[in-house]
């Protein structure tokens, strides 16, 4: 999929030292002019400078110029200069953009415990700030990046004028609860602040919150949506059109940071149905989801459908073990159910590996206990994956 531009956006990627390699890593995403502005962030107790700092801004409702992000570093856990350092960075960029500091957002992601290098950063911005560009939207993507292999973006453009663009980053750190990424999706629709806000939040839930790697959660996840009303088109509160295509770009972010989960060789959907409430589906979901058992299984193309029972039945949910449906799925179609009221059926082994073979493939766990249903993104576990955090940091 092409990035889309966005009217009354422009953005830039530039190289400005932090990575030894010499890859970008400064983004800029301005606008023309003042937007609304709305964010989901980390729900870990341990929150890096710019995430208290945005959650601030974002918050308050105040109008919003640009989105400054830099990544190798995550300025998170570096104390009270780390908070001044995202406020020098946040000033640097509004005198260049000729706004205000408290117009401009800030993202970080890297490593933890580490102070930005601010020298860098502040020939950055203005590098950034002179490339700025409506056809910038892949140089930024690239720019957040870190153990990614590949950018990560969405658009689309709606019938009635506007367009919904995004980019993030994530490949690590990846599990429910607003998830772990940074992301930035720019609209030119014109949608008041508690409208966005709550658009936004409802879209993170059924995305963001809905992808696995590897069950932890960082201290940097934000995800940010300015509003610029440059299309000249109005949204109201609750716009059923407005929601789904803010969600259409939401979920192709979240599915491809899975697909580009650190190691990931596999692609997995699970499809939890006829569970009591959504939250508790979400539980079942959740387990299977960051289980290592699993997830190796997964790798090993080995349907050993007794870890996700397994995992289903420690998930704190009251499953009942002889009302359990299990199917697997291929990504062009054959299926074969694996489990029948909680017994295992003589399905074709062979032929249920030969589907886990596959790059893409879908489990299906029918509880038997209401009408809600949940599905979750995961990936499998791999060699790959202890090679790159073993060796994150050297």
């Amino acid at each position: 999929m092409d990035i889309q531009p966005v009217s009354g956006f422009r953005a830039a990627g530039v190289a400005c030292g932090i990575k030894e390699s010499g890859a970008l890593d400064l983004a800029l995403i301005a606008a023309d002019g003042p937007c609304t502005a709305a964010g989901v962030f980390t729900t870990n107790r341990v929150k890096a400078a710019p995430v208290l700092y945005d959650a601030q801004v974002v918050v308050s409702g105040q109008p919003v110029r640009a989105v400054i992000a830099n990544s190798g570093n995550a300025n998170a856990c570096t104390g009270e200069l780390g908070m001044l350092n995202t406020i020098a960075l946040a000033e640097k960029t509004a005198r260049h953009l000729g706004c205000t500091p408290g117009e401009v957002l800030v993202l970080s992601t890297g490593v933890i415990g580490v102070q930005l290098p601010m020298g860098p950063l502040q020939s950055g911005v203005e590098a950034a700030v002179s490339a700025l560009s409506p056809d910038g939207w892949d140089a930024a993507a690239q720019a957040i990046l870190t153990t990614d292999t590949r950018p990560k973006f969405a658009s689309v453009t709606s019938k009635a004028g506007y367009t919904v663009t995004g980019i993030a980053k994530g490949s690590g750190m990846i599990a429910p609860h607003m998830a772990t990424m940074l992301a930035v999706i720019a609209t030119d629709a014109a949608v008041e602040h508690p409208a966005l806000q709550q658009a936004l939040s409802a879209a993170a839930e059924v995305s963001f919150n809905r992808i696995v790697v590897d069950g932890d959660m960082s201290t940097n996840d934000t995800l940010l949506t300015l509003a610029s009303g440059a299309s000249g088109t109005t949204v109201d509160a609750g716009d059923p059109a407005f929601q789904q295509a803010l969600e259409q770009v939401c979920i192709e972010l979240a599915r491809a940071i899975v697909r580009d989960g650190e190691g990931a060789t596999k692609f997995v959907t699970l499809e939890i149905v006829n569970g009591p409430d959504d939250a508790s589906t979400k539980d079942v979901a959740r387990a299977i989801a960051t289980s290592p058992l699993c997830k190796t299984a997964f790798y090993g193309a080995d349907p050993n459908w007794g870890r996700i029972i397994a995992a289903a039945g420690r998930s704190g949910v009251s499953v009942d073990p002889d009302a359990l449906d299990l199917w697997l799925i291929g990504a062009d179609g054959p299926s074969m159910q694996l489990l029948d009221a909680g017994q295992p059926t003589d399905y074709d082994e062979p032929a249920a590996v030969s589907i886990m073979q596959a790059d893409a493939f879908t489990f299906r766990l029918d509880l038997h206990m209401g009408a809600s249903a949940v599905t979750v993104w995961t990936c499998d576990l791999s060699h790959e994956y202890v090679s790159i955090n073993a060796e994150y940091r050297t």
